[in-house]
């Protein structure tokens, strides 16, 4: 009898958790919900691990970014905790994403070798900072609007540089006056500050948990490297540095690498998943 009642347990203590089909678009950050979990839940989706954090009552929260060319198609999130192990089905669709054409002098389209090595030089270091461990941990994943203005290019958007098809939007493009002050989106650290050939003077937040800001074609930058700075924090001023065709801010954010819509991280936008959220 003591054995058929060990035995009920095992087999209860591993039984898969309640698992929500969830729907969402490339670029989105989900908030995935679980139900009561004693220990912080492990989870795993599209090859990488993704942050899990307390979202009260033993229950729990698990962030995960799609990236703006994840193909569409139905992925399965595998969790473990508790000894249970459960799967999360994820169904992604494809964004729809404008068209943006600029016109550009040709230095700032057509690169020499010297220029062409720089470009890639930065390029290198600005994808070294998206892997950089920061020793913070954000209570949610939320950010604010890093300036007040007119969105020009929406993130996703299929790019034609003097005609020539370029590598999708990562981000959105804000414009506003040159000079206006640029905030910190979420605290963090400063991971990265230079003059870059194309993205202007630019500013690399990191948040921790993979989470990381990019702010570029400032005309001005208030920050050093390894500084630390406070949500809402001045970090520079709008500018028209490096290849713009007037005064604004890119704003990109990385999520593990994945290239997000910042958009799913601002307030007034409800993330994927979390209509399930108790």
């Amino acid at each position: 009898m003591k054995v058929g009642c060990m035995l009920a347990l095992l087999a209860l203590s591993l039984a898969p958790m309640p698992t929500h089909a969830i729907e969402a678009t490339q670029g989105d950050v989900l908030a995935l919900p679980i139900q009561q979990s004693k220990q912080q839940p492990d989870l795993f989706c599209l090859q990488r691990h993704w942050p899990v954090l307390p979202a009260g009552k033993g229950r729990w929260r698990g962030w995960l970014g799609i990236d703006l060319r994840t193909p569409p198609a139905t992925y399965t999130c595998h969790w473990r905790s508790d000894h249970r192990q459960w799967d999360t089905k994820l169904t992604v669709h494809a964004g729809h994403f404008r068209i943006s054409r600029i016109t550009v002098r040709k230095a700032m389209a057509e690169f020499d070798p010297a220029t062409l090595s720089r470009i890639r030089r930065e390029v290198r270091a600005l994808k070294q900072c998206y892997g950089m461990h920061v020793p913070s941990r954000p209570d949610q994943i939320r950010m604010q609007l890093p300036v007040q203005g007119i969105e020009s290019t929406p993130f996703g958007a299929r790019r034609f540089v003097n005609g020539v098809e370029r590598s999708p939007h990562s981000g959105i493009d804000i414009a506003a006056p040159l000079g206006t002050p640029v905030h910190a989106p979420l605290g963090g650290k400063i991971l990265y500050v230079a003059n870059m050939y194309l993205n202007g003077n630019t500013v690399v937040i990191g948040h921790g948990l993979g989470l990381v800001s990019v702010l570029s074609h400032m005309s001005q930058v208030k920050v050093r490297t390894g500084d630390w700075v406070r949500t809402g924090d001045i970090v520079g001023t709008v500018g028209q540095t490096g290849r713009a065709t007037g005064p604004h801010l890119h704003w990109s954010v990385r999520f593990r690498h994945a290239r997000v819509n910042p958009h799913s991280l601002l307030p007034e936008r409800a993330l994927a998943g979390e209509e399930n959220l108790p």
